[in-house]
């Protein structure tokens, strides 16, 4: 089979087109770029259209010729941030085709090994920031930002959506640029290139300063042990959260 480098529009309904064309026309993918990516390599290159119906094919083969828990792995997978994961997903593919749906199960092969460790890694961050991630009130819409690892989005909404039903909320994407606007029971994900919170209101700076105050008051200074907090509460999630930003001093506290 030809080797062919796969230039498509990053999305997993291109991704899943890919793998259909790869099938029909006899290719093995040897990279996958996205549209916005300018590397040069040694393969033909190919343009590869995002097609719904093609790419329904493929979803449902992964269900049915080897099982919904495979469909979802392949999900999970292109949401890792693991280098070069749309070669492993094929890769797992390609070996579920063949062996069916004990593939996935196969960790002696390293490429499967790493991509089930990968969607660990994000299984864990989705867990995580479920509890660190912080909404400010805005003029009544809650406003929050991530920097995640991963493209942790599309598994945050449904948990952010059954637990503020009734709100309007905006998560913000710092590492992937993307915002997850929920509205009126409904959301969605869309491209965001320039996103700016906006000023806090006084309420808003006050129960900021409350939740600074509890942090502290809760803290024990006799055993302060700054290593076992980060192992609870991890560095990297500190710079988005309430309780480590730095106070307005234009706006007075709550007394």
């Amino acid at each position: 089979m030809e080797q062919v480098c796969y230039r498509y529009d990053g999305t997993f309904e291109g991704f899943l087109t890919c793998i259909f064309e790869s099938y029909v026309n006899k290719e093995t993918p040897a990279a996958f770029l996205t549209a916005a990516e300018g590397e040069q390599l040694l393969w033909r290159e190919r343009t590869v259209e995002s097609s719904r119906p093609h790419a329904l094919r493929v979803y449902r083969a992964l269900a049915g010729r080897m099982s919904e828990r495979f469909q979802h792995i392949i999900e999970k997978g292109f949401l890792t941030c693991l280098p070069e994961r749309e070669l492993a997903l094929y890769t797992l593919i390609r070996r579920g085709f063949a062996q069916g749906d004990r593939a996935r199960l196969d960790l002696t092969e390293p490429t499967v090994a790493r991509l089930m460790l990968a969607i660990r890694k994000l299984d864990t961050e989705v867990d995580h920031l479920k509890g660190f991630v912080r909404f400010s009130d805005l003029d009544g819409v809650l406003v929050g930002e991530i920097e995640p690892k991963n493209r942790v989005l599309p598994l945050l909404a449904p948990h952010f959506a059954l637990r503020l039903p009734l709100e309007k909320f905006v998560l913000h994407d710092r590492t992937n640029r993307e915002a997850l606007f929920y509205v009126n029971r409904q959301w969605r994900i869309v491209p965001v290139e320039d996103f700016h919170m906006g000023p806090a209101g006084l309420v808003e700076e006050q129960y900021r300063a409350l939740w600074r105050r509890f942090f502290k008051t809760i803290a024990i200074e006799g055993r302060r042990n700054p290593k076992c907090q980060a192992t609870h509460l991890p560095k990297r999630y500190r710079g988005v959260m309430t309780e480590f930003q730095e106070e307005n001093i234009d706006r007075p506290a709550l007394g």
